[in-house]
């Protein structure tokens, strides 16, 4: 019953991540885009290390770095989240940020120098193409959108580097460390306009939400059910945050349902089943890791 459980836990974080994006919209109306990340994920850091603080004496120096610059690429990640999600619809902005799946992928043969099968590039043609046919204006993608397709891209480096440096003894650290850290390049970010946040239960209620639910919670979640679960699998459940974020965009913020959206969101959704699919193709290419061990080699090669 663990790995069922654990299938369903994935698929409700990828409802609730699929959820704030119309949260997240709302939110910033009311508040600087960085004021608001600043309290969501210090709350989200501050909770997560009151509740277990020994886990951060568990983390040697180097840790600890790998945590801050895990850290920094989720800051990126999320700036360019929010500041796009001004500038576009909740559904939209769930689709581009799904594409860190595919991105995900590319970036591991870049950086950690892991051969890409055929499959994954069609992959990359198909969501690109899914992209364009959402998105692109004219000649041009919005501003809102760009800012949401970087946001991608760094998802997709962060995920690289936990493959890379986290192991499910030192997960926990590393998450409160990286939350945290963009806490407060968010707070940073934000001071020199002064912190400016209203005391309405328009926001607090939200953006508490937001911190022990979508983070603190969401993120316990995924450590805990991808550790009972093959990445294959794992991934596919995540896959529905942008199934997700369109329902919601259309149910509460009242997105328009367009023909374009729904034939690019096939393409993009099919593009990251696509992505995760390579994995059990027959011909699919093993992952190449540094020789740290067996367990360590089988825990990238899920993560990845």
């Amino acid at each position: 019953m663990t790995k069922p459980l654990a299938l369903v836990a994935l698929v409700l974080v990828a409802a609730v991540w699929g959820g704030t994006f119309v949260v997240v919209k709302d939110v910033t109306q009311q508040v600087p885009p960085m004021d608001f990340l600043a309290v969501r994920f210090l709350l989200a850091a501050g909770l997560l290390a009151l509740w277990r603080p020994h886990r951060l004496l568990t983390l040697s120096r180097k840790q600890w770095g790998y945590g801050a610059l895990s850290g920094l690429l989720l800051s990126i990640a999320y700036i360019g989240q929010t500041f796009g999600q001004q500038h576009t619809s909740a559904s939209m902005s769930g689709f581009i940020t799904g594409m860190s799946v595919v991105f995900t992928p590319v970036m591991a043969g870049l950086l950690l120098r892991q051969r890409l099968g055929t499959a994954t590039w069609v992959a990359v043609i198909i969501a690109a193409a899914g992209l364009g046919i959402m998105t692109i204006r004219g000649f041009a993608i919005g501003p809102g959108e760009g800012l949401t397709l970087l946001c991608a891209l760094f998802f997709a480096l962060h995920i690289v580097a936990l493959s890379k440096w986290s192991t499910a003894d030192r997960a926990y650290a590393l998450t409160v460390v990286q939350l945290g850290v963009v806490g407060v390049v968010c707070l940073i970010l934000g001071a020199p306009s002064g912190i400016d946040l209203p005391g309405n239960r328009s926001f607090w209620i939200p953006v508490i939400g937001l911190a022990v639910v979508a983070t603190a919670g969401a993120y316990l979640v995924q450590t805990w059910a991808q550790a009972k679960l093959p990445a294959v699998a794992a991934a596919l459940a995540l896959t529905m945050e942008p199934v997700f974020a369109s329902f919601f965009g259309v149910l509460v913020d009242n997105d328009e349902l367009t023909i374009r959206i729904v034939l690019g969101a096939i393409l993009v959704v099919g593009a990251m089943a696509l992505t995760e699919f390579r994995a059990v193709a027959p011909c699919a290419t093993p992952l190449v890791v540094e020789p740290d061990g067996a367990s360590d080699a089988e825990e990238r090669r899920d993560r990845v």
